[in-house]
């Protein structure tokens, strides 16, 4: 049995096709090669309350405490910690930042807005640390679409931007790079290129003589 199918139908069936292809899920209109996944860097604050002496500076026990508490946060490098002080003793912040000084971290000026208030004989350390992810990675729903426009591929920089949020050791640094002290040692960025020259060449010295035969037999 044969079908025969007019004109009409055919541009009816025709425009049918082409809408339902329409409605696949096609790449975004970036034509360019920068990539649209970037790294997103999220801060969170970690807060605990201690009791501060009456002349400053915090007692064994307080120190015993912060010191269980960096050890369960694991704290390390990356991580910013602040005091956050009403009475702004010098040997209370002196008492945190040795206790820091362990893990190598500084403390850092000035501590962020927090939950609640500080009431008086109360000291805050505050713990703040920075993850950077790649939202909406790994992107494959255009992978089998049309690409009428030359677009770049959604998932494009999926897999570099996500591996460099992963091995970045202080997400800050993805919005503002590490800030030198401003100082630079001749000695130090020298030290390199006088090694290399003053070291003699290889082939300097005198030839060690080498039997061919030696070991050969057990002798």
């Amino acid at each position: 049995m044969h079908i025969r199918m007019t004109r009409p139908v055919a541009t009816a069936l025709a425009l049918t096709l082409g809408l339902s292809l329409a409605a696949c899920s096609s790449p975004s209109e970036n034509r360019s090669l920068d990539s649209i996944r970037q790294p997103v860097v999220e801060r969170s604050n970690y807060m605990l309350d201690l009791n501060a002496s009456s002349g400053g500076g915090l007692g064994i026990s307080e120190q015993r405490r912060l010191a269980a508490w960096f050890e369960a946060m694991d704290v390390r490098y990356g991580d910013r910690i602040s005091v956050d002080d009403p009475l702004a003793s010098p040997a209370t912040t002196a008492g945190v930042a040795e206790i820091a000084a362990r893990y190598g971290l500084l403390i850092s000026d000035g501590a962020p807005t927090t939950e609640g208030f500080v009431d008086a004989g109360k000291v805050r350390v505050v713990i703040t640390r920075a993850r950077a992810t790649v939202p909406g990675c790994t992107n494959w729903e255009g992978k089998g679409a049309y690409n009428f426009s030359n677009a770049t591929n959604d998932g494009f920089g999926c897999a570099v931007n996500g591996n460099l949020a992963a091995m970045v050791a202080d997400p800050e640094h993805l919005i503002q790079g590490a800030t030198g002290s401003g100082e630079t040692l001749v000695m130090t960025s020298t030290k390199a290129i006088e090694t290399y020259r003053n070291k003699a060449p290889t082939g300097a010295g005198a030839l060690s003589n080498t039997s061919s035969t030696s070991g050969v037999g057990g002798q």
